[in-house]
């Protein structure tokens, strides 16, 4: 069982407000089908990141701090949209190239409290899953009990995913080759990261708008959820290399791979 995260940065040019990496879309697409047809008993949930959809926005209504006044909510559905436009991308993108996929919005299925999530229906995306589906998540807003708004990161939402779907594998796709020991020259990947590396390096940060950290914020995450599921096989890789995201879906992913 495999939960994949195609990073905002990846699909989106972080830099420029709404504005998709469409070839890149398909291209990935079109990888995910080709795993899939070479192992057909491949149980897999995409999560995709929002990049410039979500985050400009986002940063803008500060929607992760809270929403009160009319203004505040208009902002949330703003946000919202903005997503949803690039999800609907992506879904349609999987669909085009193959691959029977179906949308869970975290903004329909999620509850957050404080910033943190609390609760995330997973019955359906098992249900899913069991009749030979590719179930899609995003990072998406949400409604939270004590600030009205939210934002849950996909990371967030994979991670909520990780002990009721049983996954044995978390694959982090971005631009980044992994995590380097010399950033920002990037000479040197580091094939493993382990908790004591991380104050000893320096992790890059997001590019663009990103209201949900960048490498730091991931890196970060990734230990907190890896101490709690310690079998979890977490690895940071490219997948813009073409074949990259096939080869690590059936095969070893080359990349860093987070260690206790």
């Amino acid at each position: 069982m495999i939960l994949l995260k195609l990073g905002g940065s990846l699909i989106t040019e972080k830099d420029q407000p709404e504005t998709p990496r469409l070839a890149t879309i398909r291209r990935l697409a079109l990888e995910v089908f080709e795993a899939r047809r070479s192992q057909p008993d491949l149980r897999l949930v995409i999560g995709h990141g929002s990049g410039s959809f979500g985050h400009h926005l986002a940063s803008r209504h500060q929607t992760q701090k809270g929403a009160e006044s009319r203004q505040d909510w208009q902002g949330f559905a703003d946000v919202w949209a903005s997503a949803n436009h690039l999800n609907r991308m992506v879904v349609d993108a999987l669909r085009q190239a193959g691959v029977p996929v179906m949308a869970f919005p975290p903004s329909a299925s999620a509850l957050t409290e404080g910033g943190q999530l609390i609760e995330l229906a997973h019955e359906p995306i098992r249900f899913a899953l069991d009749h030979g589906l590719v179930p899609v998540v995003q990072g998406d807003v949400a409604f939270d009990r004590k600030q009205g708004s939210a934002i849950v990161s996909t990371e967030q939402v994979l991670a909520a995913l990780v002990e009721p779907l049983h996954a044995d594998s978390l694959l982090l796709a971005g631009l980044e080759a992994g995590v380097f020991a010399d950033f920002p020259d990037n000479r040197t990947l580091m094939s493993k990261l382990r908790p004591e590396d991380v104050s000893e390096i320096r992790l890059g940060g997001a590019p663009g708008k990103d209201v949900t950290g960048g490498m730091a914020a991931k890196v970060n995450k990734a230990f907190e959820l890896l101490r709690g599921h310690p079998s979890l096989e977490i690895t940071i890789f490219s997948a813009e290399p073409p074949d990259s995201l096939r080869s690590a879906l059936v095969d070893e992913p080359y990349g860093t791979r987070l260690v206790l």
